[in-house]
């Protein structure tokens, strides 16, 4: 007769799953999934796919955005915290060690694939033509005085005109999302701080006061030129219908899925398509990703089978399913790292974070 062995961290898990189990009166038994609203059309999909496949109940997704997913997924490991967090930014050394503190000691990264931010708006308007530059002083709420090299004064600009002549004369007015958002982390960092580098000045900051150039980067004006329009995407595309001058901050997907009703606009010349995002020449285009909670993956049915469909080549291949959702794939090399990630549940460490 074959001997039980059970490790103490596995011994340690059994027991927590216990207890939630006997506060809760039974086991979960569909997997629970929250996090970015960019990332949730592709993880619905493969859902649904997962759904029709096996045996298991269809995962429950909730749309919270990357910030409020984190938050939810690291508060601790149990039935009545999740089990995966999706999220269009990559997760931060702070976060990890906040999940640390609070009992989720093995975190297992997966990247899916590519996604650009595009500026956005309906069709019934010209297309904007846009560059870093106009980009920055347009959203920025301090932007260099003009003709001193290096002072600020608060954002003057009201129209999109009086940035550069090139540029229609309407408000400036932009539906963005919130600072919970990884799509409004990943903006500022890629957008506002390529037209902030325009100015030379800003650009040497980076080196010499890394906290002065973030702050004068990633600081949105507040009074009313950014409107925050919360997590969900969808409600930007439905704004920019009803306000044909304005317009919106979103993930690629969202413009390749509502194409008759709103349009790209170019930045620093290039138009966003999935070509130009596959190939780099798109500037304002990101990874995105979703984490694990190794601990859960055998205690919650389904999901190595779940993790198994995401990471297949009829998913997430250069042919997949998810391409048609608007999802940029990644290279063979970099889909068999993480697809091996996935198979042996390779933890993140801290180190991999500098």
């Amino acid at each position: 007769m074959k001997k039980l062995i059970v490790t103490s961290t596995a011994l340690v898990y059994l027991l927590i799953f216990g207890m939630v189990q006997a506060c809760a009166g039974a086991a979960r038994d569909y997997i629970s999934i929250v996090g970015s609203s960019t990332v949730y059309p592709f993880a619905t999909v493969v859902a649904e796919n997962f759904g029709k496949k096996n045996r298991f109940k269809t995962p429950k997704i909730e749309s919270t955005g990357s910030g409020g997913g984190h938050k939810l997924f690291g508060a601790g490991i149990g039935l009545e915290s999740p089990d995966i967090t999706n999220s269009s930014a990559r997760i931060t050394k702070s976060q990890l060690e906040k999940d640390f503190r609070n009992g989720v000691k093995e975190v297992v990264e997966v990247k899916i694939g590519y996604d650009g931010i595009v500026l956005a708006n309906s069709r019934q308007a010209r297309v904007f033509r846009l560059t870093g530059k106009d980009l920055f002083l347009g959203l920025a709420k301090q932007v260099p005085v003009i003709g001193d090299k290096e002072a600020l004064q608060p954002n003057p600009y009201k129209t999109w005109k009086q940035i550069n002549p090139s540029l229609p004369d309407a408000k400036i007015e932009v539906f963005g999302p919130p600072p919970t958002s990884g799509t409004r982390d990943a903006f500022v960092e890629l957008a506002m701080e390529g037209g902030a580098n325009a100015f030379a000045w800003i650009a040497k900051l980076k080196k010499t006061d890394e906290k002065r150039y973030r702050v004068i980067c990633h600081t949105i004006r507040e009074d009313g030129a950014y409107i925050e329009a919360g997590e969900n995407d969808n409600l930007i595309v439905d704004k920019l219908r009803n306000a044909p001058e304005a317009l919106g901050i979103l993930g690629f997907s969202f413009l390749d899925q509502n194409t008759d009703k709103i349009q790209g606009a170019f930045i620093d010349g290039v138009q966003p398509t999935f070509e130009a995002i596959s190939d780099g020449s798109y500037p304002v285009s990101r990874p995105l990703y979703f984490y694990i909670k190794k601990a859960h993956v055998d205690t919650i049915p389904g999901m190595r089978e779940y993790l198994a469909e995401f990471t297949s080549e009829n998913a997430w291949g250069d042919e997949g399913y998810l391409t048609t959702k608007g999802l940029i794939p990644m290279s063979m090399e970099e889909r068999e790292h993480y697809r091996k990630v996935v198979e042996e549940l390779t933890p993140l460490t801290l180190n991999d974070l500098n």
